[in-house]
């Protein structure tokens, strides 16, 4: 287990998720150098090993293929309904390349041109191509514009990726694209402060009860029982195997005498933020789920493992400014936590910064300073992969019992 296998989500115009593009590194060395071996290759390996559903929770996986990879003809490893081959911007459009392409379409593969530009040199491959996506980031909104007016035809889908918010995710839309990559969605759409609605405050409150230093438990289930649906997630959560009780919760205070402090602390937070989350996507509600158990495990497996529920919390709260688009700052004056939290969700230095560092690198494949942050926080980097797909386990489980199975997606064209 020494790859790191990451994802990043490529969203439909209504912000379900279409899949997933796998981002792979097989050790240290090559997470910033040139590979001895071709890590598009040994993702096929590691997709394998690690279980494509798994990772893909159900959607598409977008893998990239270099050169090597085309000529070996590796995509066939996995099935042609479930991956999108990625033709990244080193692969030359000589004949050979173009063959390899052919055969893959032949065989019933879908491809994409990456980082497309406009430059001739990448013109050939649209031939072959299903998807073209265009990097919002290193293209301006003039480039962006032609490109989609240029490639404006049948059987042929744009994807715009590396949007990183929501004006550039609106101005993609205007220009026709049809699909669109990037954490958008993480950040708060705010023009002023907006005020919290009731039925949220009241979940706020809660969270407010759980994190001061003493809990009253008295207070805290009176608040519970003032909302319905609060009630009821506490006792579904409570009565589903991930607790593996040997009886059945019957009320808010047998919940709350079985489950102890600490863990009212993670699950009461825990049911607060998803209750939060119910008007948002649900990649942002899985977002902060696949975060707080990071953070947990990663704390577990170092010296900060007596401080896992602070930990997990802080994954918890790391995507609330834009679930409830108001600023970090504001929110967090809100929420009685301890300063070692506020200090690393605002950018302060510390050990609490360093992990929420790791989750933050891993989730984008930034494997240099994924890197340098492990050495900080003494992590062996062999541990992380695992961490994080028994991270996805965990929330894939729990969003389970208030989210729609997802629906497999249909490759267009």
């Amino acid at each position: 287990m020494k790859n790191f296998i990451a994802r990043q989500p490529i969203f439909c115009r209504d912000q379900d998720v279409l899949g997933y593009e796998v981002l792979f590194r097989s050790n240290a060395e090559n997470a910033f150098s040139a590979p001895k071996q071709d890590a598009a290759t040994l993702s096929v390996d590691a997709l394998l090993q690690f279980g494509l559903d798994r990772v893909i929770s159900g959607r598409l996986a977008f893998i990239n293929c270099t050169s090597e990879f085309l000529r070996r003809d590796y995509l066939t490893l996995l099935p042609p309904d479930r991956v999108v081959g990625e033709i990244l911007e080193t692969v030359p459009a000589n004949q050979e390349m173009l063959d390899a392409c052919r055969r893959l379409k032949t065989s019933g593969y879908h491809l994409a041109v990456d980082d497309f530009a406009g430059s001739p040199a990448a013109m050939p491959f649209l031939e072959v191509a299903d998807y073209v996506k265009v990097d919002f980031i290193r293209t301006s909104p003039l480039e962006q514009a032609r490109i989609a007016k240029e490639l404006s035809r049948p059987n042929l889908v744009l994807i715009a990726e590396k949007v990183e918010t929501r004006e550039a995710l609106q101005r993609a839309t205007s220009m026709g694209y049809h699909y669109f990559q990037g954490y958008f969605f993480c950040r708060p759409q705010v023009a002023q402060r907006r005020a919290i609605p009731t039925q949220k405050l009241q979940y706020m409150r809660v969270m407010q009860i759980v994190n001061q230093p003493e809990v009253d438990l008295q207070h805290l289930a009176r608040a519970i029982k003032q909302d319905a649906s609060l009630t009821y997630r506490l006792l579904r959560y409570m009565n589903s195997p991930l607790f593996a009780l040997r009886t059945t919760v019957t009320s808010v205070q047998h919940a709350l005498a079985l489950l102890g402090e600490l863990a009212i602390r993670k699950w009461i937070s825990l049911v607060s933020v998803s209750a939060m989350s119910e008007d948002k996507p649900a990649e942002l509600v899985m977002l902060p789920l696949i975060r707080a158990r990071f953070c947990e495990l990663i704390a577990l497996a170092t010296i900060l493992r007596y401080q896992a529920e602070e930990l997990f919390l802080m994954g918890l709260l790391s995507a609330m400014d834009a679930i409830l688009d108001m600023p970090m700052n504001a929110l967090l004056g809100e929420i009685p936590v301890s300063d070692d939290i506020k200090f690393a969700l605002l950018g302060g230095a510390g050990k609490f910064r360093d992990v929420y560092e790791i989750v933050l690198n891993y989730e984008t494949g930034s494997w240099e300073p994924l890197l340098q942050a492990l050495k900080r926080v003494r992590i062996s980097e062999e541990l992380l992969p695992q961490l994080f797909l028994q991270s996805l386990d965990w929330a894939n489980q729990v969003s389970s019992l208030d989210l729609p199975e997802p629906t497999p997606q249909k490759i267009r064209p």
